[in-house]
């Protein structure tokens, strides 16, 4: 059966007095249960000693960006090598905002991915459409180009989790129907299928528009949505624990 994975993204939100928050939700998941992972990609001044509250518990604790390479002269990065001696077990790869804000490519996605596998961790590569590219019908011709440009030779379907982020749905309060996200989550399927074979199904697919507490049941009892990257409903433990339960 696929693994779930509950994936909070904080962004760049977080101070050391959220570190409460991390430890309430160490603290209501406990050992977890079987097949369900939960997941919270920090800021990277929050990884260290998220990891220290989390250890023991069933919660992970990722990274949202990664430089390709694994060390040298660039000022202000952070090589995967880095993010995992901190404690991260994932790292965010190609998030729209990052597409958008700091021109990330699908080239640049997948190195980053690589660097990610290289390092041991587990890339989150994003994927999804703008709503002009929706409404132009080129939602199959957006996903499916990125999803091939994105995910790195060296993957395999043991080590990678997909999320589909509707761009139009991120931070706007608008959520894809059921029936519009599982529609593109079996598009994705089917295009990892081709690629992986039989082993695709254990992908974990991720929902990645504005998934909260009210409509997270729907989403996730949709076929081919595994999960959930969600930003500002992770935020707060009692959220992220309603998704989570969910």
């Amino acid at each position: 059966m696929v693994r779930t994975l509950i994936a909070g993204n904080w962004k760049m939100n977080g101070l050391a007095a959220s570190l409460s928050e991390i430890r309430a939700v160490a603290s209501g998941l406990g050992q977890g249960a079987s097949g369900r992972e939960a997941l919270l990609c920090l800021p990277a001044t929050l990884i260290a000693s998220a990891a220290d509250i989390a250890r023991g518990s069933a919660l992970k604790i990722g990274g949202q960006v990664c430089h390709a390479k694994p060390s040298g002269a660039h000022t202000g990065d952070l090589s995967a090598e880095m993010l995992a001696d901190a404690g991260a077990s994932h790292i965010i790869c190609g998030h729209s905002e990052r597409r958008a804000d700091h021109g990330e490519t699908n080239v640049s996605v997948s190195m980053s991915a690589a660097a990610a596998l290289r390092a041991g961790l587990i890339p989150i590569i994003c994927v999804g459409e703008t709503l002009a590219e929706r409404r132009a019908g080129k939602v199959a011709e957006v996903v499916l180009t990125q999803l091939e440009g994105s995910i790195p030779e060296s993957a395999s379907a043991d080590r990678l989790v997909i999320a589909y982020e509707p761009v139009w749905a991120i931070g706007t309060g608008e959520t894809a129907t059921p029936e519009q996200a599982g529609e593109v989550h079996t598009l994705i399927r089917s295009a990892l299928r081709d690629r992986y074979g039989p082993a695709a199904t254990d992908i974990p697919l991720l929902y990645g528009g504005s998934m909260n507490p009210g409509n997270a049941a729907g989403l996730l009892a949709t076929p081919n949505i595994n999960g959930g990257l969600i930003g500002g409903a992770s935020l707060k433990a009692a959220d992220f624990l309603s998704i989570y339960r969910s």
